[in-house]
């Protein structure tokens, strides 16, 4: 069983029922078109519109015929294919269609620089890119290098003189399903993680931990055909997808809704009857925060069908779950911990019955073996720190192409995370700290190594360092220590506009004039750092730009 069967047989059993609503509320509502009138008039001439809709039986036609077009352009078994697409409607599609013809699909993350993207095409050594409007100026960039071993197709309107067009390619494609056998043994994705060093790894995994992501999120959470899913973070992430596992192996419907302000998400919830939403903490504070200042008034909507909202990707503050209780007291709540070298959520959860221990990140998820161990491999006694270890059917095979790597993370048939934990008398685990210096912000990963490379361009900088600093409603922030040349002058508004230039999510949003602290081995000490300012207490983001 693979999750192409679990397609296949929505298709059969469930051929009229709604699988997937999409919902862009900064696009006009314009005039309803059914899903096949929409189909059928020409791409050029194609609308966006508010809502759109597919059922079980369009989902897997539109996978097939995605399908067939890679194997008439012979991908298969081995092959693999990058999708690197925002948000929509077909993402899940092309991503079967990839599946079903035994290829690998590789997901890339939509911040991704032209080299980034080309950095991972190289890494998992792709053979074809599929790409949308919004990423036409980073493929071009590097379109001449990438093209001579991955084929360069593109999904939307006015498609550029250097890829093929996707409708073309499949306006002929057979919807029917292109036979190939499956087992949970094949290799199935190529995820992308990363360390401190910021260029990303290849996480390489099989059928079997998709299949197993699937189990996991119904032994959790409960989903039934009754049930809809509200899907918000991106589809890249293993998060975003594997609770949406939950909606495959169900049957039941999903909603993914484009932006995350606090209005559209209720508006969603309330519009669409959903029963599960899925959400990180910025997005959770801000909900809390439109309702405490009176900019949404919870009578407005009919949200007593959401039985459940669930976190995941950073730690949760306490306050924030007691502060939405209050708001939503009869609604279950869970906490998921997991890592994409774990398929992502689930290796670790709260428990919707485990309200109580709001803090922890939980116990063993469905299926999962968890220890926590010393420097030397031992387990530590409850109530001591050790690095959190995961074992279960949802670990990766490898990172890709990088055996050291995948020596260090996997022993034993153990996945070493780099998380620091203890485990208390009950057996729920916390999170104390991490190993790697990774910043999470808004569930998002910043490196700093990226970030102090880039900073140490400026003439004015001798040394800098970047540490995550705790705030109230992203989780962290980077925060840049700098230490100014001898004899210069160095303003913050002189760091913020040479920033300018990096993406927004990674820039940081605190500067700090003060000496660089480095060990006698040259290495930064950001242990201290982070005692010196991470100390002054939390940061309030929203009054940052």
């Amino acid at each position: 069983m693979t999750i192409v069967h679990l397609l296949e047989r929505n298709a059969r059993e469930y051929a009229g029922d709604t699988a997937l609503v999409e919902i862009n509320p900064d696009q006009p509502e314009t005039r309803k078109l059914t899903w096949s009138e929409y189909e059928l008039v020409e791409p050029t001439m194609r609308v966006p519109h508010y809502r759109r809709e597919i059922s079980w039986e369009v989902f897997n036609e539109k996978a097939n015929r995605c399908a067939n077009m890679l194997k008439s352009n012979g991908i298969g078994k081995g092959k693999k294919v990058a999708i690197l697409l925002m948000n929509c409607i077909d993402w899940l599609p092309i991503y079967f269609g990839i599946l079903k013809t035994g290829a690998l699909a590789v997901p890339l993350n939509f911040r991704y620089s032209s080299d980034e993207i080309e950095y991972c095409l190289s890494l998992a050594e792709a053979d074809v890119l599929v790409f949308g409007p919004e990423f036409i100026g980073r493929v071009e960039n590097i379109a001449e290098k990438i093209s001579k071993k991955c084929d360069l197709i593109y999904f939307g309107a006015a498609c550029p003189a250097f890829a093929d067009d996707y409708n073309d390619l499949i306006s002929e494609c057979s919807g029917k399903f292109p036979e190939c056998e499956l087992t949970e043994e094949d290799e199935a994705a190529i995820y992308f993680s990363s360390g401190t060093t910021g260029f990303p790894k290849a996480i390489l995994h099989n059928h079997q931990s998709l299949i197993h992501s699937c189990r996991v999120e119904q032994a959790h959470h409960g989903q039934t055909k009754d049930d809809c899913f509200l899907c918000i973070p991106p589809l890249y992430h293993t998060g975003a997808k594997m609770h949406w596992f939950g909606s495959l192996i169900s049957g039941s419907k999903a909603v993914i809704l484009k932006g995350t302000q606090a209005k559209n998400i209720l508006e969603a919830v309330s519009r669409e009857k959903c029963t599960i939403v899925w959400l990180l903490v910025p997005w959770a504070q801000d909900i809390l925060n439109a309702l405490d200042r009176g900019e949404v008034n919870l009578a407005d909507y009919e949200l007593s069908q959401w039985r459940l909202m669930h976190i995941g990707a950073q730690p949760v503050p306490q306050s924030l779950i007691k502060r939405w209780l209050e708001y939503f007291p009869e609604q279950q709540y869970d906490t998921n911990y997991g890592l994409s070298e774990s398929i992502g959520p689930g290796a670790v959860h709260l428990g919707i019955e485990n309200v109580h221990k709001v803090g922890a990140i939980g116990i063993p998820g469905y299926g999962w073996q968890v220890k926590i161990v010393n420097t030397s491999g031992e387990e530590v006694k409850k109530g001591e720190v050790g690095e959190l270890c995961l074992k279960g059917p949802g670990v990766m095979i490898c990172y890709y192409h990088d055996e050291a790597a995948t020596a260090e993370a996997l022993k034993d048939g153990w996945l070493y995370t780099g998380d620091m934990a203890m485990q208390d008398e009950d057996g729920f685990i916390y999170l104390v700290d991490r190993k790697k210096d990774v910043i999470i912000t808004g569930g998002e990963n910043l490196y700093p190594v990226q970030i102090e490379n880039f900073l140490s361009a400026h003439p004015k900088i001798k040394d800098v360092a970047v540490i995550g600093l705790p705030d109230s409603r992203l989780g962290e922030i980077a925060a840049a220590i700098i230490e100014v040349k001898p004899d210069m002058e160095c303003t913050e508004d002189e760091i913020n506009e040479f920033c300018m230039e990096l993406p927004r999510y990674k820039r940081p949003r605190r500067i700090i004039f003060a000496d660089v602290p480095r060990n006698p081995t040259g290495k930064i000490e950001k242990p201290k750092l982070r005692k010196i300012y991470g100390a002054e207490g939390l940061v309030d983001s929203q009054n940052k730009s």
